[in-house]
């Protein structure tokens, strides 16, 4: 059994969005999905002083970047490419062709996949090989 995330359902309704061609929209729906895979990597990674500012102040893009600077330590520099490439989406939307969006969401698809794998791994939860999905 696999828990869909919701960072996931954000890169679906993008994927769909592209697909139609509203190139704007779909940038914001895959920075939204990078947005959520990397609070889920927060939880995951227990970063209590992102945590305690989160809940004192909310999630903003200080705190975003602080929570990728921390999860690069615990996981990996290239968590920070792959930020770097959903705000790239994000702030560059209206200026990107489709082409690039492709190339960028790219490392969206891997965050996400990071977050998922985490977390499936904490909570017991994976796909099994014999698992039918779809």
């Amino acid at each position: 059994m696999s828990i869909t995330i919701s960072a996931e359902v954000y890169y679906e309704e993008a994927e769909e969005l592209l697909s139609k061609g509203d190139l704007v929209q779909a940038c914001e729906k895959y920075y939204k999905a990078a947005e959520e895979a990397i609070k889920l990597l927060v939880i995951e990674n227990n970063l209590k002083e992102i945590i305690k500012e989160t809940k004192e102040n909310g999630w903003d893009s200080k705190t975003l970047n602080d929570a990728v600077t921390e999860l690069s330590y615990k996981i990996g520099d290239d968590i920070i490419y792959m930020w770097v490439s959903a705000v790239t989406l994000f702030t560059a939307r209206k200026y990107l062709d489709k082409d690039l969006i492709e190339e960028y969401k790219k490392d969206v698809k891997t965050l996400i996949e990071k977050a998922k794998q985490r977390f499936n791994i904490k909570t017991g939860f994976s796909r099994s090989p014999l698992t039918k999905i779809g």
